[in-house]
C-alpha cells in the first residue's frame, strides 16, 4: 500500500556533496516523522537524522554541521543534503517514515523502510 523509493545515491570524493530524495506513494493519510538512517558493512544500521511532521530537525553527532534533512510536505518527499562528505559516510542510506493511513475503516499508524541506496566518498 505504501512505498519508499529513495534515489541520488551514488560516488563522490572526500569533501563532495551528495543529495539523497526518498519519495513516499500510496494510500497515505498523513505522513508523521521521518529520518534517514545508514548501514556501513559489518556495522550496525544508525540513525542519521530525523525531521518531525512540523520541521522539527535531530542530527547524529557524526554529522552535526555537515548533513541537512529536510522535506516538502506537498511532495511527501525527505530530502538529505549531505555536505563534506568523509569516507566513513560511505553507507547504504535508508529512508524511514512513519505514516498514517486507513486499514479496514480504522486510521493506523505503520513504519515503513525503503529499498536503500548506497553512498560511497572514496579518492
Amino acid at each position: 500500500q505504501v512505498q519508499l523509493v529513495e534515489s541520488g545515491g551514488g560516488s563522490v570524493q572526500p569533501g563532495g556533496s551528495l543529495r539523497l530524495s526518498c519519495a513516499a506513494s500510496g494510500s497515505i493519510f498523513r505522513i508523521n516523522a521521518m529520518a534517514w538512517y545508514r548501514q556501513a558493512p559489518g556495522k550496525q544500521r544508525e540513525l542519521v537524522a530525523g525531521i518531525t511532521s512540523d520541521g522539527r530537525t535531530n542530527y547524529a553527532d557524526l554529522v552535526k554541521g555537515r548533513f541537512t534533512i529536510s522535506r516538502d510536505n506537498a511532495k511527501n518527499t525527505v530530502y538529505l543534503q549531505m555536505n563534506s562528505t568523509k569516507p566513513e559516510d560511505t553507507a547504504v542510506y535508508y529512508c524511514n517514515a512513519d505514516i498514517a493511513l486507513w486499514i479496514a475503516m480504522a486510521l493506523s499508524n505503520r513504519n515503513y523502510w525503503g529499498q536503500g541506496t548506497q553512498v560511497t566518498v572514496s579518492s
